[in-house]
């Protein structure tokens, strides 16, 4: 087939659906290709992300285990960022005048600190293709004629693989923060909102757990330990109804070596007021809302402390208690687990099994992951894979 007769639709212009066609405009060129928005405008959520400033990928230089960034799909990216990275993006970017910068856990960031920026240059891309926006595709209205890619993302792109030969994951979100119960008989957590401390979060009875960052806000958790470890339990804690317990470490440390630290404290500090000391690096206002947590007068001093204390204490440290009464969705990102299936494609290509001829790339997928810019990177990767195949078959 001549190259100028080639008919690409893409449904979807986020991320991963600009950048098939962006990949597909250059290895082939003068292909007809047309991509479908239901929304006003291409890129929207892409501008939004990384609140505004567009974590568009990582390093991955700190990950030595890619599940505990791809809770769904890690065995597929770990062959597929061999055929698309970390460094293929930056490059791909660089190459078309966006300076780059990583800050802390490999993030990587235009210097700009814009994400529209990124947003016009993959428009500028895509400017060789068509992109009709406010088009909402229905299962019967798909584009028959050509190969057909789709690339939507979230709950609502779902309803379009009805009626399509693939096996779907339900989705259910991911990526949120938690709204914590709070009981009148301790005191406030909302006082502390603002307080950040590294921490350890786990779901009692479940192999769920994450460490990072905590933030207190008025209405519970958040920060990379809690989005962590909802992306980790999405699945769970959807079929909860995001109601669970939570067990808080506020060290981070293993209980014995927290415990070694109190009893050598109140040896060191044995006249010392309790509420005084600011162990673990905590804020004073969080040590002294632990300490009253613990049951103990917080101006008593060390010498008082007994075995019972101490103990009481560690266990408030290291599994503070609390539940989980629903969820907070997380700025204005929104994530989804679930998807179409893995097996439901063919891994090399991303091709469906069952119907030649249509594709699948980016969130549609069943694979997400923490954030960080390991969601976007899939994006990417996702697409590449896509458009090199069909690239090769026109």
């Amino acid at each position: 087939m001549p190259s100028n007769k080639a008919k690409v639709s893409i449904v979807g212009a986020g991320a991963a659906g600009c950048f098939c066609a962006a990949q597909l405009l250059k290895m082939v060129p003068g292909a007809d290709i047309r991509i479908y928005e239901a929304g006003p405008r291409p890129l929207a959520k892409l501008a939004l992300t990384g609140g505004g400033r567009c974590n568009l990928s990582n390093t991955f230089e700190e990950i030595s285990d890619l599940r505990k960034v791809y809770p769904r799909g890690s065995v597929f990216m770990k062959r597929a960022l061999q055929e698309f990275g970390p460094e293929d993006t930056a490059r791909w970017f660089r190459d078309r005048g966006v300076r780059l910068k990583v800050e802390d856990g490999g993030r990587v960031f235009p210097v700009s600190d814009n994400a529209l920026e990124i947003v016009d240059t993959l428009l500028n891309a895509v400017s060789g293709a068509s992109i009709a926006c406010g088009r909402r595709l229905s299962p019967g209205n798909l584009p028959e004629d050509g190969i057909l890619v789709i690339t939507t993302g979230g709950g609502g792109g779902m309803e379009l693989l009805r009626g399509l030969p693939v096996n779907i994951v339900p989705p259910v979100p991911s990526l949120f923060s938690f709204n914590i119960g709070q009981s009148s008989e301790s005191p406030s957590l909302k006082e502390l909102m603002g307080i950040s401390v590294d921490a350890g979060l786990s779901i009692p009875g479940t192999e769920f757990r994450s460490e990072g960052a905590l933030l207190i806000t008025d209405w519970g958790f958040s920060g990379p330990a809690a989005l962590r470890l909802s992306s980790y339990a999405a699945r769970h804690l959807a079929q909860s109804s995001y109601r669970a317990p939570l067990s808080v470490n506020w060290t981070a440390l293993p209980a014995d070596e927290v415990r070694r630290t109190l009893v050598g404290i109140r040896d060191a500090e044995a006249r010392r007021q309790v509420k005084s000391s600011r162990p673990f690096g905590l804020p004073g206002r969080l040590w002294e809302y632990l300490v009253l947590r613990s049951g103990i007068d917080a101006s008593c001093n060390w010498a008082s402390l007994g075995n019972k204390g101490i103990e009481a204490l560690s266990a408030v440290l290291t599994g503070d208690s609390y539940n989980i009464s629903g969820k907070t969705r997380f700025r204005d990102e929104f994530v989804t687990c679930g998807g179409v299936a893995l097996d439901s494609v063919n891994l090399s290509s991303l091709e469906c099994r069952q119907r030649k001829g249509l594709f699948f790339a980016g969130e549609v997928l069943d694979i997400d992951a923490v954030t960080g810019g390991f969601n976007l990177q899939a994006a990417w990767t996702t697409a590449y894979m896509a458009a090199k195949t069909i690239a090769s078959s026109l």
